[in-house]
């Protein structure tokens, strides 16, 4: 038989063995109950992002904003240039996982075909906006023999401007397309939305790689902004996106496009401002091609919104090879031109070439020759866009060196838009 000291000593190891047990069984449930630190929502991803809350779950969309942070960072000097690097961050994503373990994409949207913006059918292209992307990032197409610097422009400022701009306008008339077809919803019309802003603000944290720092910036420039060096656009946006969201939530669709339409309104502005910036920097001895650059990839933000509205032009071989811009007009409107008096004496002597359909007079023209030489079979379609691209030709040398003033070039787009000279300001 087993002694009593024996059946002791059993008896205290296996309640030990027991009480170890029981901590290690503990320890499991423990394990299985706490969360993850790495799956926990940052801080950053609070309910609001400046002075909009979102009615919605737009985490995931916000979250891309710091791609375009470390994508400009890894192209920049200071990353060496990676473009490789960059273009792998667009192209496969890094900040904005999915359910399925694949990343939310700056190119994904960029190079998707039937989005809600005018890119497209502008630059009757599909997926345009990733193609002059693309372009940047391979040196290719704009981009072709382009310095190491103009590349690391192009990259930087049209994935935040051009790209989060195209993926804001789309998100606000997607919103209105749902509200159209009864979805005014969280879940659909007001998720939309809330989108638009997640793309044009994102979170705070980042708010430093957003086109609406873009506004910050140029307001500085040209005298826009308030007393707390807050942009009049940035103010004008903010404001007309939370009525946006208000009217969607009382079902108010013309409150929801009139919000589209000045936010619109207010990008023009902030890239005009941009795009006379740096093309009036294009006479530098050093940096011209920065600034072209630069010019350039504010230009793509807003040229497909610009350029329909921008001077077609009538030319004239007979008063030097001249051509008059002549605001949006058709080819008929060149053969409108008639000599006559300036006075509209009918006994006075005819000293003055005008335009009987938009009633301008062309000072090109001083005798009744010159004033016969506009003809229909020399309109000239966007003629004024024209001339920007060519300012903005990036593989055009001889463009550096100048100053350039477009301002009368984009006169005609403020004049749709309902855009004042106080609204561009000065620089």
């Amino acid at each position: 038989m087993m002694s009593l000291k024996i059946k002791s000593m059993l008896m205290m190891l296996l309640l030990s063995c027991a009480a170890m047990a029981g901590c290690l069984g503990t320890d499991d449930e423990e394990e299985k109950d706490t969360e993850d630190p790495a799956d926990e929502k940052p801080a950053w991803l609070d309910a609001s992002d400046a002075g909009y809350t979102y009615a919605s779950d737009v985490d995931n969309h916000r979250s891309l904003m710091n791609d375009l942070c470390e994508i400009k960072a890894a192209a920049s000097s200071d990353g060496g240039y990676d473009f490789a690097g960059a273009k792998a961050i667009y192209t496969d994503g890094k900040n904005a996982p999915k359910d399925d373990g694949s990343y939310r994409t700056l190119a994904g949207f960029a190079a998707a075909t039937g989005k809600n913006h005018n890119y497209d059918s502008y630059y009757d292209m599909n997926g345009s906006i990733g193609a002059h992307i693309m372009a940047a990032m391979d040196g290719t197409g704009d981009f072709d023999n382009t310095s190491d610097t103009v590349r690391y422009q192009g990259i930087a400022k049209l994935t935040v401007n051009m790209g989060m701009v195209g993926y804001t306008l789309h998100e606000l008339n997607a919103a209105i397309i749902k509200a159209e077809a009864g979805d005014w919803g969280t879940d659909k019309a007001q998720h939309a939305w809330d989108e638009g802003w997640a793309f044009f603000h994102g979170p705070d944290e980042h708010y430093g790689c957003s086109p609406a720092k873009v506004m910050e910036k140029r307001a500085a420039d040209f005298g826009t902004a308030d007393a707390d060096g807050v942009a009049a656009t940035f103010a004008a946006t903010e404001a007309a996106m939370n009525a946006g969201l208000t009217a969607l939530q009382n079902e108010n669709m013309q409150g929801v496009v009139d919000a589209r339409d000045e936010v619109l309104k207010n990008l023009v502005i902030v890239y005009s401002q941009a795009v006379l910036k740096y093309t009036s920097k294009m006479d530098s001895n050093t940096t011209a091609e920065k600034y072209q650059a630069e010019g350039y990839a504010f230009w793509k933000a807003i040229e497909a919104y610009a350029a329909p509205h921008m001077h077609d032009g009538c030319y004239n071989m007979a008063v030097g090879h001249k051509v008059m811009m002549m605001g949006e007009i058709d080819a008929s409107a060149c053969d409108a031109f008639i000599w006559t008096n300036g006075n509209q004496d009918p006994n006075g002597t005819n000293d003055t070439c005008y335009n009987t359909v938009n009633h301008m007079v062309s000072t090109d023209a001083t005798d009744e020759a010159g004033c016969d030489g506009y003809k229909s079979m020399y309109y000239m379609d966007n003629y004024a866009a024209t001339m920007m691209n060519n300012v903005l030709d990036l593989t055009d040398a001889s463009q550096l060196g100048t100053s350039y003033d477009v301002t009368a070039w984009l006169q005609p787009v403020w004049d749709h838009y309902g855009i004042t000279s106080s609204d561009i300001g000065s620089m």
